[in-house]
């Protein structure tokens, strides 16, 4: 039986796009309990693809946890094509993708290719590569394929025991 995108790895992250980052990141530290939540504003990466073609992108992430689940709010700041332009274009607001970590992003993308799935956006950052692949349908349609560099293991690493050791106060923290 060909492999499957579940094959390549469980899912570690939920992530959003929404209208209001701010009150997003409210809602889930002060209903959900998730959080802090650490800012990385303008992410500067190495290079971006959408649809093939590269693309300049400014965008600002903020990643907290709640319990072992990475949550992403995800903010564009520019008019250029993008998939998370295109989801606030047609006014979506909910899950937007998930993400599953990979040591072999040639397998994923091979995953992907005999389940006929596109790949429609792609980053590089520091030696690590992101894929997001589109499956076709759904709440949430796109499955973030991640390879990270070393050090992302690290950061995420920081930001879950944060989690695990947070009190509550200051919720959202700058790694600018």
């Amino acid at each position: 039986m060909p492999e499957k995108i579940t094959d390549l790895g469980p899912v570690m992250q939920l992530a959003y796009v929404p209208g209001d980052m701010a009150a997003t990141a409210r809602f889930w530290t002060d209903v959900i309990g998730a959080g802090p939540f650490f800012s990385l504003p303008h992410v500067d990466y190495d290079c971006v693809k959408y649809r093939g073609e590269v693309s300049q992108l400014d965008l600002s992430v903020m990643i907290g946890y709640w319990g072992d689940t990475q949550i992403e709010l995800i903010e564009q700041h520019c008019a250029t094509p993008s998939i998370y332009k295109s989801w606030r274009d047609e006014g979506r607001e909910g899950l937007h993708h998930v993400c599953i970590i990979v040591d072999d992003i040639a397998r994923a993308r091979a995953v992907a290719a005999a389940s006929a799935l596109r790949v429609v956006q792609e980053f590089f950052l520091d030696g690590g590569e992101l894929i997001y692949i589109d499956t076709g349908g759904g709440p949430g349609t796109m499955v973030e394929v991640h390879q990270p560099a070393p050090a992302f293991a690290g950061l995420c690493a920081m930001i879950r025991d944060a989690h695990r050791d947070w009190d509550g106060s200051n919720p959202v923290r700058s790694l600018a």
